[in-house]
């Protein structure tokens, strides 16, 4: 999954595809160098940062997936795009534009009238957690026992969403690194991902470029590869079926000889 931020302000790449002729460069780009899904968010959720009007998130959106079905209709394959957000009506209005998933940051919880949009959209949705909203998700993250915490959370949650319609086929999981969580959770989640991956679902890994990856190196976000593609190998050793970056062709590239070896 290739992260495309129509953002100003995303933490590692805000502002640089803010208009739709760049944002469609950039898509064709990470389509290029493999990417499988192309993931759309016009609304930051780094820590700290602040909600924005839907009306603004579909104007940032919208046109950018509309684009994109556009550039890439007489491809033998059609793109799978996903739409970032925490909104139910910006979820609505990209899907009727052309984008196939909902992933949500918030796992359908931010709006009351997320679940049902879910499942009156018919479509695959990501149930992602976090502890908290990025405005103050890192003041102060707290959990007795972070893996077994987030676990159960998630199992709740997937029964909250299929109670009222959502399809258990349908539905992605993502334990959430770096949204409410101190430096011990995240590396726990990922020494434990196996644990998320027997809830019986499919997994996403977001950990690209991550502050988890400069608490361990003081490394800042733009220097992070390294740690990235060691963060990827491990998730997907581990049974993550998605990994969601930043660096498309390194991470592809890093993929295809780890399987390799694997394969013999």
């Amino acid at each position: 999954m290739g992260i495309l931020n129509v953002t100003p302000d995303s933490f590692s790449d805000g502002g640089q595809y803010e208009t739709v002729e760049l944002a469609m460069k950039q898509a064709l780009r990470l389509i290029e160098q493999g990417a499988d899904i192309l993931d759309i968010g016009g609304e930051s959720t780094r820590p700290g940062a602040q909600e924005i009007e839907v009306v603004e998130e579909i104007r940032r959106t919208v046109p950018v997936i509309k684009a994109i079905r556009h550039a890439t209709r007489d491809y033998d394959e059609d793109v799978v795009i996903s739409i970032d957000t925490r909104k139910p009506d910006v979820a609505e209005a990209a899907i009727l534009s052309g984008a196939d998933i909902w992933n949500d940051v918030s796992a359908l919880g931010f709006d009351a009238r997320s679940p049902q949009m879910a499942a009156d959209l018919g479509c695959p949705v990501i149930l992602m957690h976090a502890q908290g909203r990025p405005e103050t998700m890192q003041d102060n993250p707290n959990y007795e026992d972070a893996v077994a915490d987030i676990l159960d959370w998630l199992k709740q949650r997937v029964e909250d969403v299929c109670a009222v319609g959502v399809e258990p086929s349908a539905i992605t999981l993502d334990p959430g690194i770096g949204f409410g969580k101190r430096q011990e959770d995240n590396l726990a989640i990922l020494r434990y991902l196996d644990q998320f991956k027997a809830l019986g679902f499919p997994l996403l890994m977001g950990a690209s470029r991550k502050s988890f990856i400069g608490r361990i190196d003081g490394s800042e976000a733009d220097d992070r590869l390294g740690g990235s593609i060691a963060t990827a190998l491990w998730s997907a050793q581990m049974g993550a079926d998605i990994l969601r970056v930043h660096d498309v062709s390194e991470t592809v590239q890093a993929m295809r000889v780890w399987e390799a070896i694997a394969n013999g």
